[in-house]
């Protein structure tokens, strides 16, 4: 079972006899666009499907309205795929990017399709997800964090996509700053955790490269093994820093069954299943196999929280302007409130 695909939701269709015209010009053997579906899932870029004469092509393209540079850079993710490609195979092979947003209204870029399962918040009803499988699944969600993390980020072209010095406590500001920019509603557990986040920042000097964005609806898996990866999505805050920040929004994504009700399960990764690990689970396995020495999860789960409820903020700052009329964004805000709740919770 491949992700949702639908026709282009109202008012985020593409001008298809322009972005044809385009493609003729820059990819050779494209002379025809059968069709073009929307992916329903998501929140933030969005991404199509292109049926050409060459076969299937996904465009990416920041969302309508959206004005956060640092978060929908096309330019930006099409970099980090194309430099990360020769390293780390688990990711598209990125084909073109448009800087020209007299095509289609954006810069978007295009890149192969990877064939395979997504795993959003509803269980596929063809695929068998037992307890065996969940729990592989688990243990290769961690693993490939682990060698994502390994990857040499010294390396000239890699060092290139961030400054890791002073990476957290620019992190803390920075989505502090975000959410005070969205904010729409006063949250006590959001500023309690505002006050929270810059007086625990840990010491570190630890650094690899992070995706920043690592979750299952992030990865496609193999449909008929789903324990098994075969790429992960979705680079548009791929950045060198701390890897346990980027663990901690891993965690912040991960639910377990205790806390499932019907506003998180419709929202929620298929994390709670039975057979997933627990959260802190999660943590320990990742700290074996990296070998990193950090026992404590809580700062990084407490930011991955508010880091997850600024940019659902965001999104709902956007619908509650009038920006974006994606029904999916109108109760969002319940979800920055269950989000601020769970990183306070966290906090000894």
């Amino acid at each position: 079972m491949a992700d949702i695909l639908n026709n282009p939701r109202k008012g985020e269709e593409l001008p298809v006899p322009e972005l044809l015209d385009y493609l003729k010009m820059v990819l050779a053997d494209v002379h025809t666009i059968h069709h073009v579906k929307q992916f329903q899932g998501g929140y933030s870029n969005l991404t199509y499907l292109l049926e050409t004469n060459i076969g299937a092509l996904v465009l990416r393209r920041p969302p309508i309205g959206a004005n956060i540079q640092s978060a929908h850079d096309m330019s930006r993710e099409f970099k980090v795929l194309s430099l990360l490609y020769p390293l780390f195979h688990k990711i598209p092979k990125p084909i073109h990017f448009c800087n020209d947003i007299t095509i289609i209204g954006a810069p978007f870029y295009l890149m192969e399709k990877v064939e395979g399962l997504i795993l959003r918040n509803a269980l596929p009803t063809s695929i068998s997800l037992d307890e065996k499988t969940m729990s592989a699944l688990s243990d290769s969600f961690v693993k490939n964090l682990v060698d994502l993390h390994a990857i040499d980020c010294t390396q000239p072209n890699i060092s290139t996509l961030g400054k890791p010095e002073g990476y957290v406590q620019r992190q803390v500001s920075g989505w502090i700053d975000r959410y005070r920019n969205a904010e729409t509603f006063h949250i006590p557990s959001m500023h309690f955790l505002m006050e929270y986040m810059p007086l625990s920042m840990p010491s570190t000097n630890d650094i690899s490269l992070i995706h920043n964005d690592y979750k299952f609806d992030n990865l496609v898996l193999n449909e008929s093994n789903p324990a098994e990866i075969l790429a992960v999505l979705d680079w548009e805050m791929c950045t060198i820093g701390d890897p346990l920040m980027d663990l901690g929004t891993s965690l912040a994504y991960w639910f377990e069954a205790t806390e499932m009700n019907p506003l998180v399960k419709s929202f929620a990764n298929l994390t709670w299943l039975p057979g997933n690990k627990t959260r802190q689970e999660i943590w320990d396995y990742y700290i074996q196999l990296s070998g990193r020495n950090h026992t404590d999860s809580a700062f990084y789960f407490a930011f991955g929280c508010f880091k997850v409820a600024t940019i659902i903020q965001q999104i709902y700052a956007r619908y509650a302007k009038g920006i974006t009329n994606d029904p999916r964004f109108a109760h969002l805000d319940k979800l920055v409130l269950a989000f601020g709740d769970r990183g306070k919770l966290a906090v000894p």
